[in-house]
């Protein structure tokens, strides 16, 4: 009895004293997590009162696209903290879209003196008011559709992505799946009674499998049942539709691996096991009814009149009538299209349908599709974006003669980032000619010599910073070794950044030295971010003073103002420099709001000032930061990798 009267004594000392030191220890946990608590509420709170000056002075912009632009980032931004707020801002966004459009139906040819890109400028909003409400409000987002549809459609013309309506509207079912799963089935649904089979209908049972697998497996049963019945000879899209959803290959089995190899498509695999060989079935049927085109015949297997947007390119005139093709010749086009896209798909044949593989083999040499380049070149892009490097290698004989360098140096460098900088080596030497070689080498010897820098090899890293032919060379090999040396020896970092500073500690004479300045600045950033800023702000200083210029220039040589006003969608090189800036001070702000503010108001022009501090406003609310242009290099360990 003593025994147990012990014990019990001593569990219950035991738990008194856990209990006491968690008492002891929650307080201070507590405590932390209160102040960083706070702490968030505090950048929010200034971010969101930054943002509303931002709003506020972006009233006073001439250009209805500078006004829109930020409207739709103010609402996008606003949305969880003030719905209210977003919504008006959407639909002051979305009447300046609709005067946008009009004034493009009115008067097409009056600003083709601003550049090539103005045409599309009001699609391009709509496009990014529509999607940006997307991911908020689905129902809104459609209304906004209807709203800013222009009352003349413009004219296709093959050179913008914002020309056609029914592309924006494929954009937004798929991207509405994410949001409101039975809504996208609803409009699936209605597209497919109406007989229209756009592909982006294999986007949203995509999502929906993702997010609602029964209305997923609705929607799968429909569609490819309307395939089936459908005489997909007769309607480009409903072919390729069927093949989108039939190139990944079926999903796995629930429960079971895949049968489909992975190199096959990154794209997820859509349909079941039974239902997938059934519409592979049907496919194959109506391809096999592709016939030779008669001789002397233009529209050979690549033709497939009937696109959006006219089926041909230019003819135009009186002989439009006589050149129209009939319903036999667009079904025979169509039957070489699937045909065509069965030739990437012959594994997925010879593995669930063995039995049509000869049949569809002998077809192909028919129609003289064997040995064509297509195929061999959808393979090998597929190899370049997921095979290692000797898969690479085994796929670059068979290439088309242009590509195979670029397969090569693609081989050379997985083999680089697979850990075996001999093969990389071996490979530049063995296949490559001399400016790619060296190019490759380069970037062995940076890899090797980032991997073995500590304090003791300094002499070793001066030796080849000194062998470099630029001081381009040696400031990416600088901020290449920072990034390495960042973890286990961040003064070494700070060392290396330094010696990366006195190349660029200069006035910049083209964007790229720009470009430089910024990588540096970013580099520094998570180390000593008051140098970041010291960085920074004589590049501000230089922008204003580019900025001035470009003003004064504007119609007579250069053409970066529009009605005196500097446009925050980057068309050129400077609004992309301002873009860019603005990024790094957004990313710069988490540490150190007051300063990054500082800096954005040392623009000049109140456009500039405002994409930074839009900027500013995203990274404080964890956001990426700012208007983000194609081909911005920024982050943490950025290595610039040039081809020549």
């Amino acid at each position: 009895m003593k025994i147990w009267m012990t014990t019990f004594f001593i569990l219950g000392l035991t738990f008194a004293t856990v209990s006491f030191v968690a008492a002891q220890e929650d307080p201070n946990l507590r405590s932390t997590e209160e102040q960083q608590k706070k702490e968030k509420a505090e950048k929010e709170k200034k971010a969101y009162t930054l943002l509303e000056q931002v709003v506020d002075e972006a009233q006073l912009l001439r250009l209805p696209e500078n006004r829109v632009r930020v409207q739709i980032g103010a609402a996008d931004l606003l949305w969880g903290r003030n719905e209210g707020r977003a919504r008006t801002l959407f639909a002051l966004a979305a009447e300046g879209v609709a005067e946008m459009m009009r004034n493009a139906s009115a008067s097409p040819g009056k600003d083709e003196r601003r550049g090539p890109d103005r045409g599309g400028t009001g699609g391009q909003f709509r496009q990014e008011l529509v999607l940006a409400v997307a991911r908020h409000d689905a129902t809104l987002a459609y209304q906004f559709l209807a709203a800013t549809r222009p009352s003349t459609p413009p004219a296709a013309t093959g050179s913008s992505p914002f020309d056609s309506k029914d592309d924006l509207e494929e954009r937004l079912l798929a991207q509405v799946a994410q949001l409101d799963p039975r809504l996208a089935l609803q409009n699936a649904e209605q597209m497919l009674d109406k007989g229209q089979y756009s592909r982006a209908l294999a986007q949203v049972l995509a999502q929906l499998q993702a997010k609602d697998k029964d209305a997923a497996a609705k929607l799968e049963d429909k569609l490819v049942k309307r395939l089936q019945t459908a005489n997909i000879l007769s309607t480009l899209d409903a072919g390729a539709l069927a093949l989108s959803l039939l190139r990944p290959g079926p999903r796995p089995a629930e429960g079971g691996t895949t049968l489909t190899p992975a190199s096959l498509s990154t794209s997820p695999q859509m349909l079941a096991p039974s239902t997938y060989t059934s519409l592979l079935g049907s496919v194959i049927d109506a391809a096999l009814k592709a016939i030779p085109p008669p001789p002397g015949s233009q529209r050979g297997a690549n033709s497939f009149p009937g696109r959006r947007g006219g089926s041909g390119g230019g003819g135009g005139g009186q002989n439009n009538a006589t050149t129209e093709p009939s319903a036999a010749e667009l079904e025979q086009g169509n039957a070489r299209r699937l045909l065509g896209g069965l030739q990437v798909m012959l594994p997925q044949i010879d593995q669930y349908l063995p039995g049509r593989s000869q049949a569809v083999r002998q077809k192909m040499t028919e129609l003289g599709f064997a040995g064509k380049p297509r195929a061999a070149a959808i393979q090998v892009d597929r190899a370049m974006q997921q095979g290692a490097s000797e898969s690479l290698l085994a796929a670059a004989p068979s290439a088309p003669l242009m590509m195979q360098s670029r397969i090569y140096q693609q081989a050379a460098l997985r083999a680089l980032d697979e850990g075996n900088a001999d093969r990389a080596r071996q490979i530049a030497n063995d296949h490559l000619e001399p400016g790619a070689r060296e190019s490759v080498l380069r970037a062995v010897e940076f890899r090797q010599t980032s991997e073995k820098v500590d304090s003791s090899n300094m002499a070793a890293v001066r030796l080849t910073l000194a062998g470099l032919r630029s001081d381009d060379e040696r400031i990416d090999l600088l901020v290449q070794l920072s990034g390495s040396a960042r973890q286990n020896n961040p003064k070494l970092a700070v060392e290396l950044l330094h010696e990366a500073r006195q190349f660029t500690n200069r006035r910049a004479t083209n964007y790229r030295q720009l470009e430089q300045q910024l990588m540096v600045a970013d580099a520094f950033r998570d180390l000593e971010p008051a140098r970041s800023f010291e960085i920074l702000a004589p590049g501000i200083a230089q922008l204003n003073e580019l900025l001035t210029a470009a003003a004064t220039l504007s119609g007579f040589e250069v053409n970066v103002f529009q009605d005196g006003e500097l446009p925050m969608q980057g068309r050129n090189g400077l609004s992309n420099m301002v873009t860019r800036y603005g990024h790094v001070l957004g990313l710069l702000a988490t540490s150190d709001f007051d300063q990054s503010q500082t800096l954005a108001d040392r623009f000049q022009l109140s456009e500039s000032r405002i994409v930074a501090r839009l900027s500013i406003v995203r990274g404080m609310l964890g956001k990426e930061p700012g208007f983000r242009s194609p081909g911005s290099r920024f982050g943490q360990n950025t290595f610039i990798r040039r081809s020549r």
